[in-house]
């Protein structure tokens, strides 16, 4: 189970749930704490690719920078969006299990015991 990863915030109850809940479920999984250390376009397109989600589905639509960087317009690409998780690491949904080809968003917590 060592190949399991989730990204992680520590500050946000629903990620330190799905953390302890992964842990009580006796996976020791590899921390990405993607706030310090960011995430590549590559990433972002494996983790929507795994997840079988549109990039909107992958972001945090109430983040005021959603807002600001107007990424609600409808003409935005897939790569824009794309651009915009990994130019501002906040706007990614957390917290996401990633178990080989397959991961799970958090939310709530119990959706990543599909994926272990």
């Amino acid at each position: 189970m060592s190949n399991i990863s989730i990204y992680h915030n520590p500050r946000c109850s629903k990620s330190r749930q799905t953390l302890q809940l992964l842990i009580d479920n006796d996976v020791k999984p590899t921390i990405i704490e993607y706030l310090k250390v960011g995430v590549s376009s590559e990433e972002v397109h494996q983790l929507l690719a795994k997840l079988d989600i549109k990039p909107r589905e992958l972001m945090r639509l109430k983040e005021v920078e959603y807002k600001e960087q107007g990424l609600n317009n409808v003409d935005l690409s897939v790569q824009d969006l794309v651009d915009a998780i990994v130019a501002t690491p906040k706007l990614l949904e957390r917290p996401i299990v990633v178990n080989g080809d397959k991961a799970a968003i958090g939310r709530p917590p119990e959706l990543v015991l599909e994926v272990i």
